[in-house]
């Protein structure tokens, strides 16, 4: 063969950047792998997202694209779109959005004008930036009021949200988080939504693998559109989705191409084919579940170590923590523990005294966990695991030894090793 015309793999075209990467697969192999926006995904995921259909340019939706040689992307394409709809029930699906945060702001872009009015969870309350907080497009061009939680129980204040609704006729009400552990009540926020005429749309990225597994409420029928990542608790690739009422296809669509996007990434839209048929099967529901019963498991054995938890503990997948009574910021427990073979963020908690950069809690979600096969009879350890890690940092000035840091994440691994991370 002629040495130009060679097509070495990875590991020999470019052996720097292949090290990295097999560093990283070791990373997800032997680390406690709790942030809560994180997941493994399947082999089959995996084996999708890398395809020669990253090759190909796809503008425009199947049956009408701006480029020839659609024979199989379009049907990849339909077939996530059917996929997605079956799994939620929902009478339109847009695939296409590059993750998340496109995914809303298209929703944004569909359903309201520049300069309108939302109202969001607020960032510091466990919601997220792109529900109208000020530093986000979300909030710099639409104009944002934001609700938040009570100071007794850390939940959505209800009345708090009607209230503002009344008072500020917003055109768009989320109803969604990055860090709120407790069940989202759908049909209340779709009351006051029409009682002031607004719509609502539900974020569901954190929770939208408990939704298609049964064990959230599923806000399609109560919104105008629903937006999720398809990644976390989904257990797909990084991406986005968007579902939405008929009546509302055609805004969202647009809004996506060529509103805010070009051509789809279509080895990622095939990733996303392949994680709602996953997402569809028993075997699915059950793994849903199992998160949920291991999340509650980890509350009580931290609560019994003496942690503050938000709200007193958790619904769904994840755990907010004040580490306050700990002696130690969420930031420098978070770096401390990952020396440790512990992975986990600081995070804000509702009214927290502490700047967003260095807050006092941690945040912990047990999807990552779950997909290894770990079970509620493995928390204890795990709570063990983090308490060590916690107190060793407190009592070092966030510095523990590095003996120490090697032996922990020596048990850790060892721990681990029983139970093989998926795709790996």
């Amino acid at each position: 063969m002629n040495e130009a015309r060679r097509d070495p793999p990875l590991a020999e075209a470019d052996p720097e950047l292949w090290q990295h990467i097999r560093g990283e697969d070791a990373r997800q192999r032997e680390s406690l792998r709790l942030i809560a926006s994180e997941n493994y995904v399947s082999r089959a995921v995996l084996e999708a997202s890398a395809t020669t259909l990253t090759n190909k340019y796809a503008e425009g939706y199947p049956g009408r694209r701006y480029y020839e040689g659609m024979d199989f992307v379009d049907p990849i394409e339909n077939l996530a779109i059917a996929r997605a709809r079956a799994l939620f029930g929902a009478d339109h699906a847009n695939v296409q959005p590059y993750s998340g945060s496109p995914a809303n702001l298209a929703v944004l872009l569909g359903l309201c004008k520049p300069g309108d009015t939302t109202m969001g969870l607020a960032l510091p309350a466990g919601g997220h930036l792109t529900h109208g907080w000020k530093v986000s497009a979300t909030g710099i061009y639409y104009k944002s009021v934001q609700y938040g939680v009570r100071r007794d129980d850390h939940r959505i204040d209800m009345d708090e949200v009607r209230s503002l609704a009344r008072e500020h006729r917003p055109k768009l009400i989320w109803v969604g988080h990055s860090a709120y552990p407790r069940i989202l009540d759908f049909p209340a926020f779709a009351e006051i939504a029409a009682e002031v005429g607004a719509h609502l749309v539900a974020d569901i990225a954190h929770v939208a693998g408990l939704v298609a597994g049964g064990v959230h409420p599923n806000p399609v029928p109560h919104c105008a559109a629903v937006t999720t990542t398809t990644h976390k608790t989904l257990r797909g690739p990084r991406g986005g989705l968007i579902l939405c009422k008929a009546e509302h296809a055609a805004a969202i669509d647009k809004a996506v191409f060529p509103g805010l996007q070009g051509g789809p990434h279509n080895h990622t839209t095939a990733a996303k084919a392949v994680a709602f048929a996953e997402a569809a099967t028993p075997a699915f529901a059950a793994y849903a579940k199992q998160i949920v019963v291991n999340a509650q498991a980890l509350a009580e054995h931290l609560l019994a170590r003496g942690y503050t938890l938000i709200s007193g503990g958790t619904d769904n997948h994840l755990l907010l923590i004040d580490l306050t009574n700990k002696g130690i910021s969420g930031r420098v427990a978070a770096t401390a523990l990952n020396r440790c073979g512990i992975e986990l963020n600081g995070n804000s908690i509702p009214f927290d005294p502490r700047k967003p950069f260095d807050p006092s809690g941690i945040r912990i979600g047990l999807a990552s966990l779950t997909s290894r096969g770990l079970v509620a009879s493995h928390m204890a350890e795990v709570a063990a695991l983090i308490d060590e890690g916690v107190l060793a940092a407190a009592a070092s000035n966030g510095e523990p030894d590095a003996a120490l840091c090697a032996r922990m994440k020596a048990r850790v691994a060892e721990f681990l090793a029983p139970m093989p991370a998926p795709g790996l």
